[in-house]
């Protein structure tokens, strides 16, 4: 039998997960996060231009209500651009890394064997752009999970793979152990 022991670990010899190259969404994910915000938008706007036809009342605050949306659209595309300019992901052999956040920045680091399944989905833009969006589901529960989304499909296809068979051997080694 091993004695306890409970060492102090020095932090600075540490691996930096921030010196890691993280890879970009593609950039024609931004095209379809434009055209999500313009259908958004254009939704927002027939809602409003059924209120200000039905409402009379509101007639008075056209300038209000069009200066108003017209912010919203700004702050949108301001806030998604920035956004979209801060996320990144990288696989490294234990672990895969995923950042985003604007005002917040938020590093999430998944190690591959707390890895329970992986999902790609293509909806109808990103099929259109040859995109695809990882999912991701840990033994974590709900806070666990990550997506990964602009990914090129033939770049998405290989990491599901790649993270597929990682889980196959880590089942493997599992059942051999036991």
């Amino acid at each position: 039998m091993q004695d306890f022991t409970n060492e102090t670990i020095d932090i600075n010899l540490l691996p930096k997960y921030e010196l890691v190259t993280l890879s970009k969404p593609h950039p024609n994910y931004w095209k379809i996060i434009v055209i999500n915000i313009l259908i958004f938008l254009l939704f927002i706007g027939a809602v409003l231009t059924v209120m200000l036809f039905n409402i009379p009342e509101l007639k008075t605050y056209l300038y209000i209500i069009i200066a108003g949306y017209a912010v919203l659209a700004i702050f949108l595309f301001f806030i998604f651009k920035a956004s979209f300019k801060r996320r990144g992901f990288a696989m490294r052999e234990k672990d895969l890394i995923y950042k985003s956040g604007i005002i917040a920045e938020t590093t999430t680091i998944v190690p591959l064997n707390r890895i329970q399944h992986v999902a790609l989905n293509e909806g109808i833009f990103s099929r259109i752009f040859k995109l695809g969006k990882i999912q991701i589901y840990t033994a974590g529960g709900q806070s666990g999970h990550l997506m990964i989304a602009g990914v090129e499909i033939e770049t998405a296809k290989s990491m599901k793979e790649l993270l597929l068979k990682k889980l196959g051997e880590m089942d493997n080694l599992t059942e051999n152990q036991s």
